[in-house]
C-alpha cells in the first residue's frame, strides 16, 4: 500500500463530461499516481460541444474547502484552472500569497474549446494583477497569450509569442509555457521561457480532430510531476509526452469533441500500475 502520495490541490470549475475542468484534474493526478485535492470554483453546465452555463462558487465557500485541507494535510502543488468570478481569484491569490513554497501553476483558461467565453475583462484584470505576480509557471495557449496582454489598439495577430512572454515575466511570472495548437503550422510547437532567460521549444505531430481539455491535462500533469520531485524542465517534457498520448488515445462519447484517454497506459502497463514515466 502507498500511504505517502504526492498531494496536488487543484482549483478549478466542474465539467460533466470529465472532459475538462475539476474531473480532468483529478483524472490526470491520479493517473500519474499523485493523490488530487479538488477545490470546486464553479459549477458548469456543458457537454462535449461547449458550455451552456457556469455558476461560480462564493469566494468564502473557495477559501474555506481550500484552508480546511491545507490545515490537515502537506500539500506539494498548486494548480488553478477556472476560478469562475473575480472574488474567487482575489480568495485563491490571498491561500496562494499565505502559502509562498508552494509552487502555483496556472491555466488560464479564457473560453471552452466552442469559443465560449468563460471570463471577462474584470477577471482578466485580477489574474494579470494578483495571481500572476506568485506564479511559477503558467501556461496559456497562444491565442491566451496574447488576449492577455494585447493593449489598446495592437493587433493581435502583429504580438509575437515571444513578446507576449516576455510581458508575463514583467508581471512577475517565473516561467511561462506558451503552447502552439492554435497556431499555423506544421507541429504544434510549445516553446517554454524559463526564468535564466532561456526559451526551450518542443515539436510535436499535429494530432487530427479537436480535443475537450487538453490544456487542463497538460497543466495538471506538470503539477504532477512536479510533486513527483521532477524538475521544472523534465516535468514539461513528461507532461507534453503524458497528453500527446492521451489525446492520441482518445476517445469520442458524444457528438462534438473527443476527450483525451487519461487512462490509455493500462494497455501498456509497466508492472507498477501506472504510466511509465521513462
Amino acid at each position: 500500500m502507498r500511504k505517502n502520495l504526492s498531494k496536488v490541490m487543484t482549483f478549478s470549475a466542474t465539467d460533466p463530461t470529465s472532459g475538462a475542468g475539476l474531473q480532468a484534474d483529478v483524472l490526470t493526478l491520479a493517473s500519474l499516481g499523485c493523490y488530487p485535492l479538488s477545490v470546486t470554483t464553479a459549477v458548469s453546465a456543458q457537454d462535449t460541444i461547449g458550455v451552456e452555463s457556469l455558476t461560480a462558487i462564493s469566494a468564502e465557500l473557495v477559501n474555506d474547502q481550500a484552508r480546511s485541507i491545507l490545515e490537515d494535510m502537506e500539500i506539494s502543488v498548486f494548480k488553478c484552472g477556472l476560478l469562475g468570478s473575480s472574488e474567487n481569484i482575489t480568495a485563491v491569490a490571498e491561500i496562494a500569497a499565505d502559502y509562498p513554497d508552494i509552487p502555483l501553476i496556472i491555466d488560464p483558461v479564457l473560453a471552452s474549446g466552442r469559443g465560449d467565453d468563460l471570463v471577462n475583462a474584470e477577471m482578466m484584470g485580477a489574474m494579470l494583477e494578483l495571481l500572476f505576480p506568485q506564479s511559477y509557471l503558467i501556461t496559456p495557449n497562444s491565442y491566451e497569450a496574447r488576449r492577455l496582454v494585447i493593449e489598446g489598439d495592437e493587433n493581435f495577430e502583429d504580438i509575437s509569442i515571444e513578446q507576449c512572454a516576455e510581458r508575463f515575466k514583467l508581471l512577475g511570472c517565473q516561467n511561462v509555457l506558451i503552447t502552439g495548437t492554435h497556431e499555423n503550422t506544421k507541429s504544434v510547437i510549445n516553446t517554454l521561457f524559463l526564468e535564466s532567460k532561456d526559451a526551450i521549444p518542443y515539436y510535436w505531430d499535429r494530432l487530427p480532430g479537436s480535443y475537450h481539455g487538453s490544456g487542463c491535462t497538460l497543466t495538471s500533469a506538470i503539477a504532477g510531476y512536479l510533486a513527483l520531485g521532477f524538475s521544472l524542465e523534465s516535468a514539461v517534457e513528461q507532461a507534453q509526452d503524458f497528453t500527446w498520448q492521451a489525446l492520441k488515445n482518445a476517445f469520442k462519447p458524444g457528438m462534438g469533441q473527443a476527450i483525451p484517454d487519461r487512462l490509455f497506459w493500462v494497455d501498456q502497463e509497466d508492472g507498477d500500475g501506472r504510466f511509465n514515466h521513462n
